[in-house]
């Protein structure tokens, strides 16, 4: 496929320029010639691929678009003047190239979810069948704004834990450089003075200069064996077999895994439940709603949940045969089944665990903080007071 840049009139005279994609010049031709348009001039600019936003639309600029075309379509304009009116605003030339290959799919007669789906991984599994089910049921622009909060949502609470994690993460380097720095650079400057004092060394200190000695020596050998330990885990884990056993391991980690259940619950429930309430079929969301899991064990969990249902089993059935889920989301997934409300109690576990995910994760980071900061002085204590000791003895002496 190749990108062919145009001018053109439109049948009321008006002038129309953009670029569409089309096998060869003659198609591209074709095209236009086929909206009834009269072509003024016609350019290749090379083959669509380049053009191509390179990986998926991600974080505000996927938000962004979704929430202006769904207000654009709620204020009653046509899907394809809300793609032009999109294309009026400012923003990064990739997304505006994104957006006016859609709008010529558009303009060619696609429906918008065959345009999205044109864009290859542009858009994910989840936004395209939102999309084809809202086109299904005639409503697009209640499917869009569904969409957009459910991204907005899901940046919103990612962004949360990032600007959580910026302060402990600058403070764990902070103790362990500074650490680093009083063993191998500082604590070894005192081992020739008190060998010329020749004042008894007590044991801590020996232990302290022994260890500031050894990291001076071999301290970037250290660093070297701890990168390459890292990267063989690296390599390990893409096994999948190896990854499914170390994330139900994390999953049953005492205080990291009940944090780690409520985050994937929420993300999961909330997935299968906005897909529930815009009319995709409960096999392909647990599909969809899988590739959304980072847990692989959950994943593999969701794939069997997946063969249960499609034999006639339940999904509580399904995600209770080996819980990894909490309790309190079975229970309430269960209860949905029996009354009929699957869709709506899936977003309420959501909620409920979007909730308990973050309390979680505000209380681990207030208790980190401190406790990072008393081992910090705790450790400085130690090595000073192994420093002083000596000192000591030498001036009881005089």
């Amino acid at each position: 496929m190749s990108l062919f840049k145009f001018r053109a009139l439109d049948s009321q005279g008006v002038a129309q320029s953009g670029t569409l994609q089309a096998a060869d010049q003659a198609a591209a031709v074709a095209i236009l010639h086929k909206r009834g348009w009269l072509l003024l001039h016609i350019e290749t600019t090379g083959s669509a691929s380049l053009r191509r936003v390179r990986g998926p639309l991600k974080g505000a600029a996927l938000v962004s678009f979704t929430q202006q075309l769904a207000t654009l379509l709620g204020a009653g304009q046509p899907l394809e003047r809300s793609l032009n009116l999109l294309l009026k605003q400012p923003g990064q030339p990739q997304v505006r190239a994104l957006i006016e290959r859609i709008r010529d799919q558009v303009k060619a007669g696609k429906p918008l979810s065959a345009a999205l789906e044109e864009e290859g991984d542009t858009f994910s599994a989840l936004y395209l069948s939102m999309v084809r089910a809202g086109e299904a049921g005639g409503a697009l622009e209640d499917t869009l704004r569904q969409l957009s909060d459910y991204l907005e949502r899901s940046q919103r609470l990612r962004g949360e834990v990032i600007n959580a994690l910026i302060y402990p993460a600058f403070l764990v380097v902070g103790v362990l450089g500074s650490l680093a720095l009083l063993l191998a650079y500082v604590v070894p400057q005192f081992v020739p003075i008190f060998q010329d004092l020749g004042v008894p060394i007590p044991l801590i200190t020996q232990v302290i200069l022994g260890l500031g000695e050894f990291l001076s020596a071999y301290g970037l050998v250290l660093l070297a064996g701890l990168a390459i330990s890292a990267g063989l885990l690296a390599t390990r884990l893409r096994d999948p077999n190896r990854r499914e056993r170390y994330d139900r391991h994390l999953l049953g980690i005492r205080v990291v895994g009940p944090l780690l259940q409520r985050v994937q619950a929420a993300r999961l429930t909330r997935t299968l439940g906005t897909l529930l309430c815009n009319g995709v079929a409960l096999l392909p969301a647990l599909v969809i709603a899988r590739q959304v899991c980072s847990n692989r064990a959950l994943q593999a969990q969701v794939a069997l949940a997946a063969q249960q249902v499609k034999g006639g089993g339940t999904l509580a059935e399904a995600f209770g045969s080996q819980p990894l889920l909490p309790q309190l989301a079975l229970q309430m997934i269960e209860v949905g089944e029996h009354a009929g409300e699957l869709p709506g109690m899936l977003l309420k576990v959501a909620d409920i665990f979007d909730v308990e995910a973050k309390r979680a994760i505000d209380r681990l980071l207030a208790a980190l903080v401190p406790s990072l900061t008393v081992i910090m002085a705790v450790l400085v204590a130690v090595i000073m007071l192994a420093i002083m000791l000596p000192l000591m003895s030498l001036t009881s002496h005089i």
